[in-house]
């Protein structure tokens, strides 16, 4: 294969990751965002007034996690609450992310997101508001995708494998994991069906990141 996109530690193939996966080596951690099969319909508030989004590549039919959790010794995979079918049962650990962190908000969209990890061993919950133009990071950017996540959020994921050396997102999206696996020093791999999303990736690679 030809990666779409490749740096010293980062690389981007563009395509469906059920056929791109078989062909790659088993790696430490999977730490991936999938679509959840719930037909999201993507808008946001944002500084600028509301921003739409094309729907999500995948999300309007039910999600099986089975055919990617055994691509990675680990895996933290957002959204499980929807796909709990396809994960290991009675394995691994629950997490929380806080979305309003209980600032009294009123808010449309879900109040927090759930995340399953594979090898965790107690729940955990990361508070962060990101609530369209409310956000305790990134304050002002527009989001590139429209279920893109905070930079930190991933970062606070990866500090829970400390000793994973080499990170996957099969579905990639805005590139969010890989820019948060490189301001940590650590390798990733990414997959996204949508070529457009892989150049806004890409893009965000290409401008640097400061370690």
């Amino acid at each position: 294969m030809k990666p779409y996109y490749q740096d010293a530690s980062i690389t981007i193939y563009c395509g469906d990751c059920r056929e791109i996966l078989p062909s790659l080596e088993k790696v430490d951690l999977l730490l991936t965002d999938p679509p959840y099969g719930i037909g999201y319909a993507a808008g946001e508030s944002t500084q600028r007034g509301i921003q739409k989004h094309d729907k999500v590549a995948g999300d309007d039919s039910q999600f099986d996690a089975s055919f990617m959790i055994d691509s990675a010794d680990d895996a933290i995979c957002f959204g499980c609450n929807h796909y709990a079918h396809s994960i290991p049962q009675r394995v691994g650990q629950w997490y929380c992310w806080d979305k309003v962190t209980s600032n009294g908000m009123k808010v449309r969209i879900a109040e927090c997101e759930y995340a399953w990890h594979k090898k965790g061993t107690k729940p955990r919950v990361f508070r962060h508001l990101w609530s369209g133009a409310y956000r305790a990071s990134e304050s002002g950017d527009r989001s590139m995708h429209p279920t893109q996540k905070p930079v930190a959020l991933m970062q606070w994921c990866l500090a829970l494998v400390p000793d994973a050396v080499t990170i996957l997102d099969p579905f990639m999206g805005s590139g969010t994991t890989l820019v948060a696996a490189k301001l940590e020093g650590r390798k990733a791999i990414g997959i996204e069906i949508s070529e457009k999303f892989c150049e806004i990736a890409a893009e965000r690679l290409r401008q640097g990141v400061l370690f």
